[in-house]
């Protein structure tokens, strides 16, 4: 069966999101060059056929169009580049990478707002050099995907985001819900209830489908959703293998993805579908929201106080 490789090239990058969940320690962790040959290797006998490379910011790696040059010798048919998208600001790098084999992009903005994004990325200088990645992105031709994060400072400008990227030519957009797990693991005022974000959300799904964008929404479970149910997105339910410095895994099996349901998911329409919800939500809000959603009491109590790293 065809799936996906995900490799984690390192935990470096050119940026320290104030949300990002990579610690100081994380940073120095990188797979060495004959590890990710290794790993390459083996993804196609075990019938991977596609692969991703992220980090930390795989575009700060100098070996980079080496390894997308080594991927589509040994037959991966789709080379997926998740990244911040500054490098990509720089003439010719683009084309430099789709030449190696790069054959779509995933680039997350952070947030839009040119008055917010320098702070949020802590560096300053760099929300043109994002602006203009973006751009050259968009022009490459290459299938692109926006990543916008949610978090309590940025879901509300969610609209304007997605108003914003339309403007400049995206058309597919995935929402990613903030997590409180490793280095913002103590920054529990990051992340805003569900329920408090749908709303917005609602308005983001009006405003794609009117537009013609495609917007999915990752994490928050369809029960929450109600009728934009089917804007929710599980890649988790696809055959991904993930490569990390420390550990190999499926992707159903991260910390960064949902696996745990609450009782009041018993009977639940989508349960078959739904991956569940992240113990790190769980840990700060209980499930409170889910059983009203299906009309059952709560079962689980949150902690508004600070959460200690999930080990």
């Amino acid at each position: 069966m065809p799936g996906l490789l995900d490799v984690i090239l390192g935990y470096d990058c050119n940026l320290a999101c104030d949300y990002c969940t990579i610690t100081p320690a994380m940073r120095a962790r990188a797979l060495p060059r004959e590890r990710v040959l290794h790993e390459l290797s083996r993804g196609r006998r075990d019938d991977y056929d596609a692969l991703s490379l992220t980090g930390g910011e795989p575009t700060i790696r100098s070996d980079l169009l080496i390894l997308c040059r080594a991927a589509r010798r040994l037959g991966y048919g789709d080379v997926k580049l998740q990244t911040n998208g500054l490098l990509l600001a720089v003439p010719g790098n683009l084309g430099r990478l789709r030449e190696a084999g790069v054959s779509r992009v995933h680039l997350s903005i952070h947030t839009h707002r040119a008055d917010r994004y320098d702070a949020l990325v802590r560096r300053e200088g760099s929300y043109s050099l994002m602006c203009q990645g973006l751009d050259a992105a968009v022009a490459s031709g290459l299938p692109l995907v926006v990543e916008v994060i949610l978090k309590t400072d940025t879901y509300p400008d969610l609209v304007g985001a997605l108003r914003w990227l339309h403007a400049r030519g995206v058309v597919a957009a995935d929402l990613w819900f903030v997590s409180l797990t490793d280095g913002n693991a103590t920054h529990v005022a990051s992340m805003p209830r569900m329920t408090e974000v749908v709303p917005v959300m609602a308005e983001a799904f009006a405003f794609a489908r009117a537009h013609g964008m495609q917007v999915r929404s990752l994490h928050v479970p369809r029960c929450l959703l109600g009728d934009d149910h089917e804007h929710a997105h599980d890649p988790g339910a696809a055959r991904v293998r993930v490569v990390t410095p420390e550990a190999t895994f499926e992707l159903r099996h991260s910390r960064l993805t949902g696996q745990l349901h609450v009782p009041a998911c018993e009977g639940c329409t989508w349960q078959s579908r739904c991956p569940g919800v992240r113990e790190d939500y769980l840990r700060r809000y209980g499930d409170a929201e889910l059983a009203a959603a299906r009309g059952q009491p709560p079962t689980r109590v949150g902690t508004a106080g600070p959460l200690l790293p999930v080990v």
